[in-house]
């Protein structure tokens, strides 16, 4: 989510938004949305206040250089911002269904809040019907989303409802999915396509449960993988490459391999550093570089047992040139940057850059290395 300048009239203006130029707005009116018309000047202002005369009363004006057609909003107004919940143009998409989580990851970079949010399940739905495109992919994420319990379903419903061709990624911790009740009533007759992005950081469940900071997660997440498996979904195993996953990497891609086969992949993640990493700084920040020989004979396993794996927020100066290949440009367009250095690079439009605190906090290497010949 971004927040931007702007500003909007003098009145209440609650929920969710669609952004639309004026001369759009007949061709895009629908009486069950709301929009926000794009204005300039105080003539287009005037304009949208007399569209309402007739009783199209969900219309209202917005007035911002950064706010685009097509965005889904919720104004700030006594802030004069707005927050952009989806862009069109975006290269990732995604929606926060809560705060709330039942693990205390030592790196998580959203720390959970104990309050009720339900709110946020509402705004979710609004945004999908908001939306006046159809993302290619929606990530849900939270927080734990499955601790909406049946709720969730609602979600994954809009969207098969409202954009029936997109594919939906919903990044969980997987441990409630070992209730076979909220497996069934979550899992069942599924209509849009899922993938279920599930972090699993130790072969044994000591290593994970001291991770996930939480006693007893280990058996919950391997139980609610099977569960997974039990219904035909897809399941991306995602691993953060913090200091106590990187000593055991090696014998977690075995155990991997040789249990559970019918993952679709793995994802190796560089750490995002803000949030709890911060604060578990000695654990959490490492240099990829001095870990290659690890991550090489990780992977080597991942080969042998043909578990397909890619590499996610890793520029690629920080990795063996043989796992160039894999890297994925991962992190989302509003909190993407690169160093100036990279400026220079050869490779710098297929790497994945750096996220935008790493000022505040490490990058993946403490050095830049560039390369300055194409990599296929």
């Amino acid at each position: 989510m971004r927040r931007v300048k702007a500003n909007f009239e003098a009145t209440e203006l609650h929920g969710v938004w669609q952004v639309v130029r004026c001369e759009e707005l007949a061709s895009q009116w629908r009486p069950d949305l709301r929009f926000m018309v794009q204005v300039a000047n105080s003539v287009e202002r005037e304009r949208v206040v007399q569209f309402r005369a007739p009783g199209l009363e969900d219309v209202a004006w917005v007035e911002s250089e950064d706010v685009m057609a097509g965005d889904v909003l919720v104004p700030e107004r006594h802030l004069n911002r707005a927050a952009i919940l989806h862009r069109p143009s975006d290269k990732h998409h995604g929606l926060q269904l809560t705060n709330r989580c039942n693990s205390y990851c030592m790196m998580c970079s959203q720390p959970p809040t104990p309050q009720n949010d339900d709110w946020m399940v509402r705004e979710a739905v609004e945004v999908i019907r908001h939306m006046r495109q159809s993302p290619a992919v929606l990530g849900l994420s939270g927080g734990e989303p499955l601790l909406l319990g049946e709720r969730l379903r609602e979600v994954l419903d809009a969207v098969a409802i409202h954009h029936p061709d997109t594919q939906v990624e919903v990044l969980t911790n997987g441990r409630l999915l070992a209730d076979s009740g909220l497996s069934q009533a979550l899992l069942s007759d599924l209509t849009p396509s899922v993938t279920w992005l599930v972090p699993l950081y130790g072969h044994a469940d000591f290593l994970h449960d001291f991770v996930v900071q939480a006693h007893g997660a280990y058996e919950q997440t391997i139980e609610g993988l099977l569960n997974l498996q039990a219904h035909s979904q897809p399941v991306q195993l995602r691993i953060v490459l913090i200091r106590p996953v990187l000593e055991n990497l090696q014998e977690l891609c075995v155990f991997i391999g040789r249990n559970l086969p019918f993952v679709r992949e793995v994802a190796l993640m560089a750490c995002e550093p803000i949030g709890f990493a911060l604060a578990n700084r000695e654990m959490c920040e490492v240099d990829l570089v001095d870990w290659h020989e690890i991550l090489l004979r990780a992977t080597r396993e991942l080969r042998r047992h043909s578990v397909p794996f890619l590499f996610m927020n890793t520029p690629l100066c920080t990795l063996p040139r043989e796992l160039y290949g894999y890297a994925h440009q991962s992190i989302s367009d509003w909190k993407n940057v690169y160093s100036a250095e990279c400026d220079e690079c050869d490779v710098k439009p297929s790497c994945s850059g750096f996220f935008a605190w790493h000022e505040r906090g490490w990058k993946p290497s403490k050095t830049i290395n560039l390369l300055l010949e194409n990599v296929e």
